[in-house]
C-alpha cells in the first residue's frame, strides 16, 4: 500500500507539472488561461467569445474605476482580457494554441507557430507578388518609352538622319519651301522642324534594335501571361527544325540560315534588329551560315580591327602606357 500511495503522489506531481508547462512565459496569455480569463471554454464559439469579451471588457475598463490604485489593477486586466481576445477571435491562432494546450512538453514547436504567426505578413503572398509584377511593369514600360523618345531626340540632331528626314518631309510636302515669306521668328521656325524631322523619323524610317518603338508585349506582365503560348512555340519550332533539317535533310532557307549566323555571331534579338538588310544579304552571299566560312569571316574582322587600332594615335598611346605599367605606374609629371 505504501508504494502505491508513492506512485499516486508522483502521478498528481508529473500531472501538475504536465499542466504548468502548457502556459509559457511570453506566449499568447503567458502564465494564465486565454479561455480562463474571459469565463469561457474550449467549445465556445466566436461569438460566446465576443460577448464573454464584451461583458469584462466592460466590468475592468479603467475608466469605469474611481480610485487609482483600481484604476491601475483594471487597466492590467483589460490588457489581459484584450490580449486574450485577440488570441481566440482568430481561428489560426487559436488553432495554435488549442495546440500548445495538447502539446505542451512540444516548446520549440509551440514557440515556432507563435512567432511564425505574430511575425509572419498578414497580407496575401499572391497580392504581393501580383503589386511588385506591376510596379516592375510599370517601371519597364515608362523606362522602354524614355529611352525611345531620348533615341528619338538624339537621331532628329544627328546630322545622317536629319538630312534623311528633312528630304522625305520636302517630298512629302510637310515643309514650308514656298516662296513666301515666313513671318515667324527663328526659333520657331527652327521647332517646327525638329517636330516635323522627329515625326518623320518616327514614321518613315526604318529604326529598330535598341532604337525600336515600345510595345506593350515587351512587359513583365504579358510576358508572363502569354509564357505558355511562347513555350509551345519554341517546342513547335524546335520540332519542325529536327524534322526538316535533321531527319528529312532539306536545305535551309534564307530565314534559317540567318537564324544560324545570328547564333554564331551571338546577337540578342534586339541586336541582331540594329544590323541593316545590306549586310544581312551580304551575310547569305559570304555564306556565314557555314560554319568554317564564318570563322574565316571572324579571324578577318578581328586581323582588320587590331590593323586599325595598330594605326590609331590613341591606341598606340595607350599600348605605350600599359607597357609602362599600366594604372599602377609612377610617374613624375608629363614624358
Amino acid at each position: 500500500m505504501a508504494s502505491f500511495g508513492h506512485i499516486l503522489v508522483c502521478l498528481a506531481v508529473f500531472t501538475h507539472i504536465t499542466g504548468s508547462l502548457a502556459f509559457l512565459e511570453g506566449l499568447y496569455c503567458g502564465l494564465d488561461n486565454c479561455y480562463e480569463i474571459l469565463g469561457v471554454d474550449r467549445d465556445s464559439s466566436k461569438t460566446e467569445i465576443t460577448k464573454a469579451y464584451r461583458k469584462m471588457a466592460r466590468t475592468w475598463h479603467p475608466d469605469m474605476q474611481k480610485s487609482q490604485e483600481k484604476k491601475e489593477e483594471a487597466t492590467l486586466m483589460f490588457q489581459k482580457i484584450a490580449n486574450a481576445y485577440e488570441i481566440l477571435r482568430d481561428e489560426e491562432q487559436r488553432n495554435d494554441y488549442d495546440y500548445m494546450l495538447d502539446h505542451p512538453d512540444e516548446y520549440l514547436a509551440n514557440y515556432y507557430r507563435y512567432y511564425r504567426r505574430r511575425y509572419a505578413p498578414k497580407v496575401d503572398v499572391r497580392i504581393v507578388i501580383g503589386v511588385t509584377i506591376t510596379i516592375v511593369s510599370a517601371i519597364q514600360y515608362w523606362g522602354a518609352w524614355n529611352n525611345y523618345n531620348t533615341a528619338l531626340q538624339y537621331l532628329s540632331k544627328e546630322p545622317k538622319y536629319r538630312i534623311q528626314a528633312m528630304d522625305i518631309a520636302r517630298k512629302e510636302g510637310l515643309l514650308n519651301t514656298g516662296k513666301k515669306k515666313d513671318r515667324r521668328s527663328k526659333e520657331e521656325i527652327r521647332n517646327e522642324e525638329d517636330a516635323i524631322v522627329r515625326k518623320v523619323i518616327e514614321e518613315k524610317m526604318d529604326i529598330r534594335g535598341g532604337y525600336r518603338r515600345p510595345k506593350i508585349t515587351d512587359i513583365l506582365w504579358v510576358q508572363l501571361v502569354f509564357s505558355p503560348y511562347y513555350l509551345v512555340m519554341y517546342i513547335h519550332w524546335w520540332l519542325r527544325w529536327i524534322w526538316k533539317f535533321w531527319i528529312k535533310r532539306e536545305e535551309y532557307g534564307d530565314e534559317e540560315k540567318l537564324y544560324i549566323i545570328r547564333k554564331f555571331m551571338k546577337h540578342g534579338s534586339t541586336a541582331w534588329d540594329t544590323v541593316s538588310e545590306d549586310d544581312k544579304d551580304n551575310y547569305l552571299h559570304l555564306e556565314l551560315w557555314k560554319k568554317e566560312k564564318f570563322l574565316v569571316w571572324k579571324q578577318k574582322q578581328e586581323d582588320d580591327m587590331k590593323a586599325k587600332l595598330a594605326e590609331n594615335a590613341r591606341y598606340k598611346s595607350y599600348r605605350r602606357y600599359m607597357k609602362k605599367g599600366g594604372p599602377g605606374q609612377m610617374t613624375f609629371g608629363p614624358e
